[in-house]
């Protein structure tokens, strides 16, 4: 059965597909959220509490449209919902531009997070359905790379783009990415749904046949829980530099602060991959602790950051650290869960990146505001040393526990 599943090809046309859509979307999301804080900062004249709450209002919104979105793929078409979202995204992002106030402009966030929150549930939705269970933490560590890679570089080409051209040609590149996902969304399609698809009008009996009732909602997975945890503390670290990287780099005038990005990006695509493979052959475990100590490295030498050669060595130990975690911690919530969890288990991981982001924003904005920058990333770093505690201490008591369970079998069979 394990060669069986090792023989699954994993690197289908629907995989790769569904992968561009990943990207495309959150590329869109990446390059106007790193420019936001700065354009509302000037447009708007606003303090660091308003600029967070520009990023807040869209993670929350996204929240809430994941736990709704949940709810409706049990009763409408998946398909149907993720165009649906798309098209919310799409509109509301041309509209960014547009928005003569303050308050028009969160509305429009709040709009954005709705949209984007249903397509961000649905796609890993289908594409974890498509990837073989042997190869779970493999097939999600390449999906997760195009989230990661537009995460990485999204905010330096948003800030490039802003300096050089302005906010609506920022914008309308945003809405280019947005529109591109919907002919890979065909090409995603496999023969057998084109031909479902095909033939369900022609079912001359369909009117008659009785409505399926909704599918039964899954019992809720508390496993989800802790690596969920640890997903909003490394949030909290990504929030800080999405919202506050720019006004970091005004503070200690670093001109080029959206290299920070690019650098990152370099160590993500090195690590992601490998990441993944580890995690299949050992655990979690092996692959969080580390990590989470090269994040908390990387939130200290950015606080202590003055010049561009410790801003790159910061912007590498990122990479590596948040390149490791996010997959590891979506592969591991998607291992723990039944294919029929699989949509509360991608829901769960990425409203807690969204919980992660919002309340950073807030938190690390209110601490900015007290204190400083560098200040608020030695936060952050004290953020993450939480995280490598939490993680260090429930691998030492799985470890306990299955220690225990493999004596009392012990015991049992000589019994």
């Amino acid at each position: 059965m394990q060669q069986e599943q090792q023989r699954t090809p994993l690197w289908t046309r629907p995989f790769i597909a569904l992968t561009l859509c990943f990207f495309m979307l959150f590329l869109s999301l990446q390059m106007l959220l790193s420019s936001f804080p700065a354009y509302v900062k000037d447009e708007f004249h606003a303090g660091n509490v308003q600029v967070s709450l520009v990023t807040s209002v869209f993670a929350l919104a996204a929240i809430v449209s994941r736990f709704a979105t949940a709810s409706l793929m049990r009763r409408y078409s998946r398909m149907k919902l993720l165009i649906v979202g798309l098209v919310i995204a799409a509109a509301t992002t041309a509209l960014y531009s547009a928005a003569g106030s303050y308050g028009a402009l969160l509305a429009l966030r709040i709009g954005y997070g709705i949209g984007f929150g249903m397509a961000s549930t649905i796609l890993p939705t289908l594409v974890s359905r498509i990837i073989p269970l042997r190869r779970m933490g493999e097939g999600i560590g390449y999906f997760g790379l195009s989230t990661s890679l537009a995460m990485s570089v999204g905010p330096s080409i948003g800030l490039n783009v802003m300096k050089q051209a302005g906010f609506q040609e920022l914008t309308m590149l945003g809405l280019i990415a947005s529109v591109v996902i919907f002919p890979l969304l065909w090409l995603s399609r496999s023969k057998h749904d084109i031909k479902a698809d095909a033939a369900a009008p022609a079912d001359s009996n369909a009117q008659n046949k009785p409505k399926q009732a909704p599918a039964a909602k899954p019992e809720f997975n508390r496993r989800l829980l802790f690596p969920a945890l640890l997903n909003v503390l490394l949030s909290i670290t990504y929030s800080g530099l999405l919202s506050f990287l720019a006004l970091f780099g005004d503070y200690v005038h670093i001109g080029q602060i959206g290299l920070f990005f690019l650098f990152n990006a370099v160590t993500v695509i090195l690590v992601r991959p490998f990441s993944g493979r580890i995690f299949d052959r050992f655990g979690h475990a092996t692959v969080l602790i580390p990590a989470g100590l090269f994040v908390t490295a990387s939130m200290i030498v950015l606080s202590n950051t003055h010049a561009m050669p410790m801003l790159v060595v910061s912007a590498l130990l990122y990479g590596v650290g948040f390149g490791a975690i996010q997959p590891t911690l979506q592969a591991w919530m998607l291992r723990s869960s039944t294919p029929e969890q699989y949509g509360m288990a991608n829901s769960m991981f990425y409203n807690s990146t969204d919980l992660g982001v919002a309340a950073g924003a807030i938190l690390l904005g209110a601490i900015s505001a007290a204190t400083s920058y560098p200040v608020m990333y030695r936060y952050s770093a004290g953020v993450m040393a939480l995280f490598v505690v939490l993680g260090a201490l429930q691998y030492l008591s799985a470890s306990k526990r299955a220690k225990r369970s493999a004596q009392t079998t012990v015991g049992s069979a000589k019994a």
